[in-house]
């Protein structure tokens, strides 16, 4: 087995955390700081403050263009550097910055020759292992209309009429792109197969990526319908050239594990006093809006539309077992610890969001503009029924912890239907070419945890404090995709139609003022048959 990416840590000593990054930071003075592959932060004309303290590591970084700060949740150790799972103030679902100690400064010409490269390795090492089939157009040139990106190699393997579509992603590419191949190799597939015109038939898609980064695209694989297509997949060692396959059913290092449901009721008692701070903050009219959002046993945020604006933390006393709970207004280096001295400073600031952050809004302040998927998802987790009438209003779980491979993901909505089936709600505000495939994801985190073993009795997700007192059904959850009509990518039904045919699923697209209310405009489902009980 070829090695696999080391995960990050579940849970990180905030004071390790902070000392690590800022040995790490202290030692390659000229590092920078990547995002999805993008260089945010040259440390060179930069400058940087880590600190722990109240039971987080937060990482601060500025310069004349831009301000950023980071909670960090976890730390991976790398050979180009560190890699971190951070998490933006307000925000559930965490994202990855990566501290590069040597800064790929490769101009863009210098980045092309090395696609190019990779490119002539590609072929080399496909005619090599292949050598009955003739590669044919292989090419990394950006083509925006098909949305294919100059860091995929994309070419065509043929045998007199029989073709295979390939897709090829180099080691120098960000971890960000490596998992998004599998979505650009669909498209790939599709587009040869409309343009072949007749002189081949493209039986399948055979996708190589760098070894030791399968994993996600094996599980995502494992889903794809054989009946529409061959698919393969493949790591490459572009040092020695050696090329492995994996098979799409060997996802069992796709590691996944769910947290246990905290007990509402009785945090809400641990937090009383906590919640009567808040609210009296609260303009009057506002109270009702408000999100009392249960993070954690200990963690309890408040929302308006999504936007998280304070947090309430009960923290361990010094040199004692007591409990205190501390409350913090405000986002990144302007959050504030609330005390007897600023209640009016943060009175005033809570009633100025809320005077900004309402449905009908300037659609141009960035208050209004920010977290429109929160936003999404506070108006529909008490509306359900508005997506699938099959749906039950309640229970509904939103932002449920699941992990899987490097990836610490927050599913968007558990909801479930009136005959007992699980649903899982993938919401998008934006246009999204992976949307698919990262809604399949969850569905395959959910069936995975929702399917009891041979021995056991109890659905594992009722054990888990899910769903209590209710018959779920047995047979594979629900897929729904939300997103507003004018946001939803033309691949995204693409994808969705290579499914397998048990993944059941709708496309439900919403009115543009979802905001101000909810509204269908159109929906479309996979067209299989549903399962036996």
């Amino acid at each position: 087995m070829p090695p696999q990416r080391a995960s990050f840590a579940e849970q990180a000593d905030p004071e390790q955390t902070a000392r690590r990054i800022r040995a790490f930071l202290e030692t390659h003075p000229e590092a920078a700081v990547l995002e999805h592959g993008s260089v945010l932060f040259d440390l060179r004309v930069s400058q940087w403050n880590v600190r722990a303290e109240h039971g987080r590591c937060t990482l601060h970084l500025w310069n004349d263009e831009r301000n950023l700060t980071r909670r960090v949740l976890a730390m991976e150790e790398r050979a180009s550097g560190l890699r971190l799972s951070v998490q933006r103030f307000g925000q559930t679902k965490p994202q990855t910055l990566d501290l590069m100690g040597k800064q790929d400064r490769r101009v863009p010409t210098t980045r092309d020759a090395g696609r190019t490269q990779y490119l002539r390795t590609l072929e080399r090492v496909l005619q090599r292992e292949f050598p009955d089939w003739k590669p044919v157009g292989f090419r990394t040139a950006m083509d925006l209309e098909k949305s294919f990106g100059p860091a995929y190699a994309r070419g065509v393997l043929t045998h007199g009429q029989q073709a295979l579509a390939v897709i090829g992603v180099g080691p120098e590419e960000s971890s960000a792109t490596i998992d998004g191949i599998l979505t650009l190799g669909i498209l790939w597939l599709q587009h040869c197969r409309e343009h072949a015109a007749g002189k081949h038939l493209f039986a399948g898609l055979r996708i190589v990526v760098p070894r030791g980064m399968a994993v996600l695209t094996l599980a995502r694989m494992a889903w794809l319908n054989p009946r529409i297509a061959q698919w393969e997949l493949y790591e490459l060692d572009p040092r020695s050239e050696d090329l492995e396959q994996r098979e799409p059913a060997d996802h069992g290092n796709l590691k996944t594990r769910l947290l246990h449901a905290a007990n509402e009721e009785a945090a809400r008692e641990r937090f009383a006093t906590a919640i009567a701070q808040v609210m009296e903050l609260v303009p009057e009219e506002g109270h009702p809006l408000v999100e009392q959002r249960l993070r954690s046993t200990t963690e309890m945020a408040f929302l308006l539309h999504g936007l998280e604006f304070a947090r309430a933390e009960m923290n361990v006393s010094a040199n004692s077992f007591a409990h205190d709970v501390q409350i913090s207004f405000g986002a990144g280096v302007n959050e504030t610890r609330l005390d007897t001295t600023n209640r009016e400073t943060l009175r005033t600031m809570t009633a100025g969001l809320f005077a900004r952050r309402k449905p009908v809004g300037d659609s141009n302040d960035p208050v209004y503009r920010m977290q429109p998927e929160r936003w999404m998802e506070s108006r529909l987790r008490t509306q359900l029924p508005l997506v699938d009438e099959a749906l039950l209003p309640a229970p509904v779980y939103a932002q449920v912890p699941a992990f899987a491979a490097t990836d610490r993901g927050m599913l968007d909505l558990l909801g479930v239907t009136k005959d007992g089936r699980l649903a899982v709600l993938e919401l998008k505000a934006d246009e999204d070419l992976h949307l698919a495939l990262q809604a399949l994801d969850y569905w395959i985190r959910v069936r995975w945890h929702a399917t009891p073993q041979v021995h056991e009795t109890v659905n594992p997700l009722q054990r888990h404090g899910y769903f209590t007192g209710m018959v779920l059904s047995r047979l594979d959850p629900l897929l729904y995709l939300v997103a507003p009509a004018l946001r939803i990518h033309p691949a995204t039904e693409v994808v969705l139609r290579h499914l397998k045919p048990e993944v059941e699923w709708q496309l439900v697209a919403l009115d543009e003022h979802w905001r101000s209310h909810i509204k269908t405009v159109f929906r479309k489902r996979s067209t299989q048959k549903k399962q036996e009980h």
